[in-house]
């Protein structure tokens, strides 16, 4: 018996109505990534991996998928990787190509990343990110242009967001007042799970790590710290009075907010003293954005990274940058159904098969269309008309072009809305016009 075919769980097969979606959303990154100058760069799907361990905390080394093949015998000792984000091989190609690189260095980069996660709804072990960086600065105005780069994004997506901004450095002064700063890696990743096991867990495992209970008792009320941004800047200002790096970190975002303030952002922006971003490399600033009307985990994240470069031989080497995931900003706009109608159909026409001499005075009238930008179909095969229809709804085509012997005669073509039923006879000239 003949085995059925299956894929490994946590990946996907896209058919060609998802990657009609799946295109519209890298069009509308990739324009906006060019749009502030972004520049287009791709790195291996597998690493070494000595690039790739030690980067993400112990939990993140744990979701590095291992290639124990090379084409060669199975090895005991993989030295391979498949990568895991693209920051930390984008890291790698900064400071293995710093000489022929203009600093700052912008780059953006949409490649697929692997997870050795459980899969579950919004969560994959194959997945798509689209990520923005600028290396080489360490100006406050690439954060806001990040920000910038967001509300473009799902503005012209059509979805409601949340921005939310914190900074490592007060989380850094949090766990120093807290007396517990050699504890900092084990507070942002347990603080980073909050949204997914709650407050009471997130102070169970701190417990467990290690915290006393004076320490929980100081970083508890941040972590629901309510109020305007003016306000919990001000609450968190005598909190960390002892702390330089703290202090430093709040200067930063009153800074940032500062600077948004002035930009007119549209999304809402907060400032949210319990995200974290579980990764140890970030340094400064760090963004997480949640979609407001659609129940799924964030759908786009990032940070400051001051020196991911030094552990290549490229120290002091400042970055930001942040990911926006392909595959969940899918699922908002599928869920939402905020997909524009020519974003899923495939052609906007279909023509007709009558037979050979329609076809012949079809396939330049198709080639006009095609030159104009309308993408269109001609059916292949002479069949019954009904048949044809049914081809177009099924692929979405919003119109079908009739033609028969009268529309040869007449140099028309009797163009059909399939949704609303109307038609009409076209001459074929104007064809591209009245489909514009």
């Amino acid at each position: 018996m003949a085995q059925k075919p299956s894929i490994p769980k946590g990946t996907r097969d896209f058919g060609t109505a998802e990657m009609v979606g799946r295109n519209y959303i890298f069009s509308i990154v990739k324009d906006v990534f060019r749009k502030y100058g972004y520049q287009c760069i791709e790195t291996p799907s597998m690493e070494n991996l000595s690039t790739l361990l030690g980067k993400y905390g112990e939990e993140g080394d744990k979701l590095l998928f291992r290639i124990q093949n090379s084409g060669e015998k199975a090895v005991l000792a993989p030295e391979k990787g498949l990568r895991y984000d693209l920051t930390v091989p984008f890291a790698r190609f900064v400071v293995q190509h710093q000489n022929e690189i203009s600093f700052p260095f912008k780059r953006y980069q949409i490649q697929p990343v692997w997870r050795a996660d459980r899969p579950q709804k919004g969560r994959y072990r194959e997945f798509y990110q689209c990520d923005v960086d600028v290396i080489g600065s360490k100006s406050l105005l690439n954060e806001l242009e990040l920000v910038q780069m967001v509300d473009d994004v799902f503005g012209r997506m059509g979805i409601r967001v949340c921005i939310k901004i914190n900074n490592r450095k007060i989380l850094a002064g949090l766990a120093e007042v807290s007396g517990q700063p050699d504890k900092l890696v084990d507070i942002t990743v347990a603080i980073d799970k909050i949204d997914k096991i709650g407050l009471d867990a997130v102070k169970q495992e701190l417990f467990e790590k290690g915290l006393s209970e004076a320490a929980v008792a100081v970083i508890e009320p941040v972590l629901t710290l309510s109020g305007s941004t003016e306000e919990k800047l001000a609450k968190m200002r005598e909190l960390l009075a002892g702390s330089e790096v703290g202090l430093k970190g709040l200067d930063e975002v009153g800074t940032l907010f500062g600077l948004i303030a002035a930009a007119g952002i549209s999304q809402p922006v907060e400032l949210d003293l319990s995200l974290a971003r579980g990764l140890n490399y970030y340094t400064g600033a760090i963004f997480e954005v949640k979609a407001l009307d659609f129940a799924i985990g964030s759908i786009c994240g990032g940070g400051r990274y001051d020196d991911l470069t030094g552990i290549f031989g490229l120290p002091n080497m400042s970055g930001v940058g942040i990911s926006f995931g392909a595959d969940r900003i899918y699922d908002v706009l599928n869920g939402r159904n905020l997909f524009p109608q020519d974003a899923t159909a495939a052609a906007t026409v279909l023509f007709t098969n009558m037979g050979e001499k329609e076809v012949a005075y079809v396939i330049p009238v198709a080639a006009a269309l095609r030159a104009a930008g309308i993408a269109c179909e001609i059916y292949p095969d002479n069949t019954k008309l009904k048949k044809q229809f049914e081809y177009a709804d099924r692929k979405g085509i919003p119109f079908l072009a009739i033609v028969g012997d009268q529309e040869v005669a007449d140099g028309t073509v009797t163009l059909k809305n399939l949704a609303s039923g109307e038609q009409r006879a076209i001459a074929k000239e104007a064809l591209a016009e009245a489909l514009s």
